[in-house]
């Protein structure tokens, strides 16, 4: 289970590290079920980046991978991938994973893709802490 000092703790990681690099972006938590648990709009960010950041969050949990794997899938010329039902193809969003176990995911927008992801994982890796 996913619980809400959980998603905090993810959050505040994840916004150091884009404060770090002068990044405003929006992090969205969910739970296993891709239910919002956090989240935060940086002072700064586009307000389009609000559901970008939920739905990678939700396509992270779902499909229980990051979702650089549906972006690289899209580069390398599989273009049906952006057909599949509330996917979204772009990197920042991760699961997060504790004991083996799913219990939700982090989803990052507001600055490129790859940048996302970094700001992304360092949310994810604060599970464990």
């Amino acid at each position: 289970m996913l619980t809400l000092e959980d998603a905090q703790r993810i959050s505040l990681a994840a916004r150091n590290a884009a404060a770090e690099n002068n990044w405003n972006v929006v992090i969205a938590v969910v739970d296993d079920g891709g239910h919002l648990v956090s989240l935060e709009r940086m002072d700064g960010t586009q307000k389009g980046s609000v559901r970008i950041a939920e739905q990678k969050a939700r396509t992270a949990i779902m499909f229980k991978r990051p979702t650089k794997a549906f972006e690289e899938a899209v580069l390398q010329g599989r273009p049906v991938f952006m057909t599949m039902p509330d996917v979204i193809c772009l990197e920042g969003g991760v699961p997060l994973i504790r004991d083996g176990v799913y219990v939700g995911a982090i989803g990052v927008s507001g600055v490129k893709s790859s940048e996302d992801g970094i700001v992304a994982a360092q949310g994810a890796a604060a599970l464990g802490a």
